[in-house]
């Protein structure tokens, strides 16, 4: 016989603490949004406004008016496409070898990727800083580009790993009998059945690439500004606009969400497939 859990049971062994957690994980990020949309006249002598009837998007317009954030989000914008674009095309490639051939030192690349996702990046910044001095690339959106790869990269390979293991072998070496090549294989078959292992792995490099702060401070400069170091600069040295610097906080984080609402179910899709064992 199936017992049936009471109700109140269920809201409050359930409902009650995803509600707390959901309250504490969106409380920051609302009170940001209320803090940018409240005059900076009443912020000095009184507080956020929680009345909507107050609320203006002032700082909004004083953020663009005033400050040069627009290109800095298409600084953001060419750095993140760009590192997409450089580690998936790489650690496809990689991945593909990886899953499909047996060769000598295979498991040590493999536990060397993972090693280097162990590190923190800030050990990478001065050989990554004397290298793009010596080449000439600081203050490029090169420089940040293969500077996100790095981090990207080693992350990508093993996600892609998993996906391309879960796709039988005997696939490949049908295309091959039908002749295609070993990359026309790889582009024509197994590329479009890991689609959203793909997407998942590249919404996820964009995210980490354009909420990237540390390389892009340290290899960055007047030319190539990102959203990250933007808004570290609308701190002053005596005063805070807390209400120009959460409008640059919630439009820098805009981008991000809504790329992420938009296709989260392949997102979700591509990170459960690729959650088999190799």
């Amino acid at each position: 016989m199936v017992k049936h859990t009471p109700l109140w049971r269920k809201i409050a062994g359930t409902h009650v603490p995803m509600l707390l957690i959901v309250a504490f994980a969106l409380a920051p990020y609302v009170w940001m949004f209320m803090t940018s949309v409240t005059p900076e006249s009443r912020l000095q002598q009184v507080g956020v406004q929680i009345d909507p009837g107050g609320w203006t998007f002032d700082n909004f317009v004083r953020l663009f008016a005033r400050t040069s954030f627009l290109g800095n989000m298409v600084n953001s914008l060419i750095v993140s496409v760009g590192t997409v674009a450089v580690a998936l095309a790489l650690s496809i490639t990689a991945a593909y070898a990886f899953s499909r051939f047996n060769f000598a030192g295979r498991r040590l690349l493999m536990a060397q990727f993972l090693m280097v996702n162990m590190f923190p990046i800030v050990l990478l910044i001065l050989p990554l800083f004397i290298l793009m001095r010596r080449l000439g690339l600081l203050d490029t959106h090169l420089a940040l580009v293969v500077a996100n790869a790095t981090i990207a990269i080693p992350f990508s390979v093993w996600m892609l790993t998993s996906y391309i293991n879960a796709i039988p072998k005997s696939i490949d070496e049908a295309a091959m009998s039908d002749g295609c090549t070993r990359l026309g294989a790889l582009w024509r078959v197994i590329l479009p059945l890991c689609t959203p292992g793909i997407i998942a792995t590249g919404i996820y490099i964009f995210i980490t690439s354009w909420n990237e702060y540390i390389y892009a401070l340290t290899l960055g400069g007047r030319s190539v500004r990102t959203i990250t170091v933007a808004i570290q600069t609308l701190i002053g040295e005596y005063q805070i606009e807390w209400g120009l610097l959460t409008a640059g906080g919630v439009v820098g984080a805009l981008p991000a969400t809504v790329l992420f609402l938009i296709i989260q179910k392949r997102l979700i899709g591509g990170l459960t497939q690729g959650a088999v064992k190799g």
